[in-house]
């Protein structure tokens, strides 16, 4: 049995320890990492980096469960009787459907247990680490408690840690708590008490870095991270029969005992009558395989297999054959939304300019003055932006950072603006990070002797420290009536579940200053 890794070799969690004393409780040297050696003595302690794997189910696994079902050993049962009494054809037709019910029953669950595995196959990370005083990429399921991780925007965190450095740091930490906003990240001490969706110097196993880079110290592995905790309460959960499983075995129990009690009743009556003993059982017999419903079997399987099939089409593996029917009995699903239901990515619907509201997809449909003020827009929130979408060598787009972020460069790219093309003719010289209190985020780009301000937040925000509304016939003043008819329409989005921002830009001489 390997040990638990530790949260910290002192029994204080780790997030309550500095730096410093983090090192030290795990005897590595930040700068050094683990030895190669010692790597591996910890991982003979502590075990590989993985949660508990689902027992693979096998060939001979599945084609026994082809056979669980009390129905289908009765038909057994009926056809091995048939032969014995010398009725060949009827014998072989009842083992003939129990064959293609069961090859039916077994293709079907054989190519999703494929499936998942190779899904499997495709999810395994590499991370990067210091070992020996090298960076090198390791296997995630290599990873041990005392390693030093780095990190930078668009990698998954593949153990818990600690972290000792963060530059502008955050994680979509939205598959553990559901938040599906990015979480900023920082390297000081934390309480005892802080919870678990608080602890901003700690990243965790199965997050995502979203915008900055970072450095931390390894804390725990496997089954004692926090994803780990989680996992272990669901495999806790045992399997239980479909309640179509339950009908077909107490309808079989039932026919079984119908069955038994009328076979030996006739044989009885026969035998009592004065009837040949073997003809008397053999007509018994006979009746007893006509008594049980052959077609029952294949028909049920064959409409499991063809909506475990429609499912498939539509993206949704199922393990098991006998899951369809409770699936389709479904009334009500309780579950989290963030990276389950969706995948917490967003998309600009709407954008409201001065006298027009433009659906994103028919942006290019619009009128001339209309796509410049647009234009004006989208420029200024790609330029007020931390995120990243890159064109792969395989045509494929790669997004990192905030979803708010990329939903506003994909709205851009739509029109033709690019972030790096508009950064290289607007140089950014300065930025003024988000900040929860404001509730909203500027950078300040040269803009010939100029300096422009392009600014994003919460429009509560951003529409009170504007003093003009571009329009489509040029900037006019804006009175706190129109503001507050802004805050209105505003608000008129966010209840209908849209999340808003506003945009604001300027040009100014100061590149420090308030945006």
């Amino acid at each position: 049995m390997k040990a638990a890794s530790p949260e910290s070799t002192n029994g204080e969690p780790i997030w309550t320890l500095g730096i410093d004393e983090s090192l030290v409780q795990f005897s590595v040297d930040p700068t050094q990492g683990l030895a190669s050696q010692d790597a591996r003595h910890r991982q003979l302690q502590y075990g590989r980096n993985q949660l508990r794997a689902v027992q693979r189910r096998s060939i001979l696994s599945i084609v026994v469960d082809q056979f669980k079902s009390i129905v289908i050993l009765l038909l057994a049962a009926a056809g091995t009787l048939a032969i014995l009494f010398g009725d060949y054809t009827e014998g072989l037709a009842i083992f003939a459907v129990i064959g293609i019910n069961s090859m039916i029953g077994f293709l079907t669950e054989w190519r999703a247990v494929r499936s998942m595995e190779a899904l499997k196959d495709l999810g395994r990370v590499n991370t990067v680490v210091i070992r020996d005083g090298v960076m090198r990429q390791i296997p995630a399921d290599d990873l041990v408690p005392g390693d030093i991780v780095i990190f930078e925007g668009g990698d998954i965190v593949t153990a818990d840690i600690r972290l000792i450095e963060a530059a502008k740091l955050q994680a979509d930490e939205s598959m553990l708590t559901g938040e599906s906003l990015p979480i900023p990240k920082q390297v000081e001490v934390l309480t005892l008490e802080t919870p678990m969706m608080e602890r901003s110097n700690m990243v965790f196993k199965g997050t995502a870095i979203t915008r900055g880079s970072g450095k931390g110290m390894v804390s725990s592995t496997g089954l004692n991270t926090e994803l780990g905790h989680i996992s272990e309460l669901v495999s806790e959960a045992g399997s239980q029969q479909t309640p179509l499983e339950k009908q077909l075995n107490a309808l079989g129990g039932r026919l079984a005992g119908v069955v038994l009690v009328i076979t030996c009743l006739i044989a009885i009556a026969g035998i009592l009558a004065g009837r040949d003993t073997y003809l008397a059982i053999e007509v018994a017999v006979a009746l007893a395989v006509a008594a049980i419903p052959e077609g029952l079997p294949i028909v049920a399987t064959i409409a499991l297999a063809r909506g475990m099939w429609r499912m498939a089409k539509r993206n949704a593996l199922i393990a098991r054959l006998s899951a369809v029917e409770t699936l389709g009995a479904t009334s009500v699903i309780l579950t989290d939304k963030t990276g389950t239901l969706t995948e917490n990515r967003m998309t600009v619907t709407e954008i409201r300019l001065s006298g027009v509201d433009v659906i994103t997809d028919a942006m290019d449909a619009q009128d001339a003055a209309t796509k410049s003020l647009l234009d004006d827009l989208l420029t200024t929130a790609a330029l007020c932006n931390n995120a990243s979408v890159q064109e792969t060598s395989e045509g494929d787009m790669h997004a990192v950072g905030d979803p708010t972020e990329l939903a506003l460069l994909v709205a851009a790219l739509q029109r033709g603006k690019r972030r790096d093309d508009l950064v290289e003719a607007t140089p950014e010289i300065n930025e003024l990070p988000f900040d929860p209190d404001t509730k909203l985020m500027a950078t300040f780009h040269r803009n010939n002797a100029d300096v422009l301000v392009a600014v994003k937040g919460a429009p509560e925000s951003v529409v009170p420290i504007c003093r003009y509304l571009r329009t489509l016939d040029g900037d006019v003043r804006l009175t706190e009536q129109e503001g507050m008819k802004w805050l209105d329409r505003a608000n008129e989005l966010g209840n209908r579940g849209l999340r808003t921002l506003a945009i604001a830009s300027k040009i100014t001489s100061d590149a420090g200053g308030e945006a």
